[in-house]
């Protein structure tokens, strides 16, 4: 396997940091399965721009009386949940598919579950946890008006994003199990090194891209 240089995050020339993962969906991911994939890399950037709109809407809050708490918990969550997302799901499931690796399979299923519990509690919207959700986007209604119409978009937003990936949760475990995945496997995997492998990860590439059916 040749070596392959790092293309993710695309970083303009002047930054001097350098990309940490390599990600080509036509080379790494079989044919059947990359509109999946892609779309799984599609609710990933979903998620990041929900929490931008969420920054803004904090901001109106705050602009509108609201506590600066929310606003400073946004920037956090911003900064914090962006990447975290993206190393600990989106690269699970991304090299799940490339691999039909088990383990990669259920780390993918362990961390994107907790996130969906955390976008129904982010679009409940409970006060002080830094989001703009229904409770405290109606609840601000009968204060500004106008306020409450921006808080209403990632409050939408959030909602939408966990009902989607409620959705995707469901359509992955389905394909897993539908291709005989299971938990001993993902155990017997990381037991013996295999989920690690380059030459093991080829060979079942080949077979994935052979023998199971579209995820999606």
């Amino acid at each position: 396997m040749t070596d392959r240089v790092n293309n993710f995050p695309p970083l303009p020339k002047f930054v001097r940091l350098k990309p940490c993962f390599y990600q080509d969906f036509n080379e790494d991911i079989p044919e059947p399965h990359r509109l999946s994939v892609k779309r799984l890399y599609y609710l990933w950037i979903m998620h990041g721009i929900t929490l931008v709109v969420n920054l803004i809407g904090c901001l109106a809050w705050l602009i509108g009386g609201g506590s600066a708490v929310n606003f400073g918990l946004a920037i956090l969550w911003l900064i914090l949940f962006t990447p975290c997302s993206y190393v600990c799901w989106f690269r699970a499931v991304y090299k799940g598919f490339r691999s039909d690796s088990s383990f990669n399979y259920m780390l993918f299923f362990f961390t994107f579950s907790g996130q969906v519990v955390l976008n129904i509690i982010q679009a409940v919207g409970i006060p002080g946890w830094g989001v703009c959700g229904w409770i405290a986007t109606i609840s601000y209604f009968g204060t500004n008006i106008g306020v409450g119409v921006v808080m209403l978009f990632p409050t939408i937003m959030f909602t939408g994003l966990a009902v989607i990936s409620f959705l995707a949760l469901i359509k992955v475990h389905s394909f897993y199990r539908g291709g005989g995945g299971s938990v001993g496997k993902a155990q017997q995997e990381f037991s013996t090194g295999a989920w690690k492998n380059p030459y093991v990860q080829q060979s079942a590439r080949n077979a994935a891209a052979g023998a199971i059916p579209e995820a999606f």
